[in-house]
């Protein structure tokens, strides 16, 4: 099994101080995915493959937050309005899971969103309702 451990960080959030961290936390989220999907296969509900990925991930040394809130910031108002990110993995990269047919282009820009307003560099958007893992990952990176 790979070991990942914990990064350094510095300034921003999900910006690491070595520029490779996002990187290999993103080799371990895709990791745990692929063993997930190969054992689990597709079918199941979103928070079924949510619980095992956060599950897979701490196994691997890696901490990730559940359903964390994304408030919205307009002017002076502060909106509370239910927006989550289903996982933050280790303080720096955004992972929306989906267990649907197919993912659309407003899946991607609500993951895009989530990546500017948290101030995230990295994000994974998954389908396991897919035949091959593989078919079900994109990848967004925000430029900031």
């Amino acid at each position: 099994m790979p070991r990942y451990g914990r990064f350094q960080r510095e300034g921003r959030k999900g910006f690491a101080k070595d520029a490779t961290a996002n990187e290999a936390v993103g080799r371990a989220i895709l990791d745990a995915a692929f063993k997930i999907h190969s054992s689990l296969g597709p079918g199941l509900l979103e928070g079924a493959y949510e619980l095992c990925l956060a599950y897979e991930i701490g196994r691997l040394g890696l901490s990730a937050q559940r359903q964390v809130l994304v408030p919205i910031q307009y002017d002076a108002l502060r909106i509370d309005n239910g927006y989550r990110i289903d996982l933050i993995v280790d303080d720096a990269v955004i992972v929306g899971l989906k267990a649907i047919e197919t993912i659309s282009t407003a899946h991607r820009a609500q993951l895009l969103s989530y990546l500017r307003l948290g101030g995230f560099r990295l994000g994974y958007l998954m389908n396991f309702n897919v035949a091959r893992m593989r078919d079900g990952i994109f990848r967004l990176v925000n430029d900031l």
